[in-house]
């Protein structure tokens, strides 16, 4: 059921048009999200948006016009804890898909050695938006990285870098790598050289974190792609440390109100980040393969 605390969000652009950077053989979406229908599939009471129904078949649809053989699935704020959309979708695509879920301190070993064999590589959290996060301190984060660190984990984390006091400290101490969303989700109006940002190079150069150069449309000061303002930040992250850096659609764009861009456009725009074909082909396909295990 729909009402204030829950808007409607618009969905993706359904008319992907085919982009001009032509990807790589291997090539992995590594952020995407799936909704089914409500009755199946129900939403988390603390979330902060509703999405539309977004089933795996269109998001296929999508990379085969982007031209993406592999993906990895991130669990949706929208679903709390709740991922049975996505292991249902890893069990149903034979070994095309990872995934990356959100549990708490509560889930069980034994569910733990299910998600890993069924093909998810990691956790996210969610520091950003209502609903994504079931930790009540960063205590309960490093426990819950103890317990995965035997299966090759990492943590996921959607947070604004720029809110985070002692970054770099902080997350130096957990026993696993993180990953960080969104180019570190700065605006773009705040510059590279925001505390927050440099503290997210620095974790790249020390190759503890990995960074997805996705959705910059969430981040810019601009209303339609290209968003050139973005540009400064993913060369930074790419000089850093390109074996850290993962790209993905962040398809279906939810929880966002402005202009929806079309996902061959956020594609395109790796190649100006990336201008160089054997950088674009790690990012692409070798970084992912790692991190994911495909």
């Amino acid at each position: 059921m729909l009402d204030e605390k829950y808007p409607l969000c618009p969905g993706p652009d359904l008319d992907t048009r085919k982009p001009k950077l032509k990807i790589p053989p291997g090539s992995c979406d590594t952020h995407a999200h799936i909704f089914g229908v409500e009755d199946k599939y129900p939403f988390s009471p603390r979330r902060g948006y509703t999405p539309p129904p977004c089933p795996i078949e269109d998001y296929f649809r999508l990379h085969e016009i982007l031209g993406v053989d592999r993906g990895v699935l991130i669990q949706a704020s929208a679903y709390g804890t709740d991922n049975t959309m996505i292991m249902d979708a890893l069990a149903e695509t034979d070994g095309r898909l990872r995934a990356v879920v959100a549990v708490d301190g509560r889930v069980s070993d034994k569910d733990l050695e299910w998600m890993n064999e069924a093909g998810v590589r990691g956790i996210r959290i969610n520091l950003a938006d209502p609903g994504g996060n079931p930790f009540l301190n960063f205590g309960e984060i490093e426990k819950i990285g103890e317990r995965i660190k035997g299966f090759g984990w990492h943590i996921e984390f959607l947070l604004h870098a720029n809110d985070i006091p002692d970054l770099r400290k902080t997350f130096s101490a957990l026993p696993v790598d993180s990953v960080f969303g969104h180019l570190g989700y700065v605006p773009t109006s705040k510059g590279i050289d925001d505390l927050g940002f440099q503290e997210i190079l620095a974790l790249v150069r020390d190759g503890r974190a990995w960074v997805k150069l996705t959705a910059p449309n969430r981040i810019t000061g601009l209303e339609r792609p290209p968003y050139s303002d973005v540009d400064p930040f993913a060369r930074a992250l790419i000089d850093a440390n390109q074996d850290r850096m993962l790209w993905g659609s962040d398809w279906p764009h939810v929880f966002f109100y402005k202009f929806t861009p079309n996902d061959a456009d956020l594609l395109d725009q790796l190649a100006i980040w990336a201008p160089d074909e054997a950088t674009r082909n790690k990012i692409l396909v070798d970084n992912p393969a790692e991190l994911y295990g495909f």
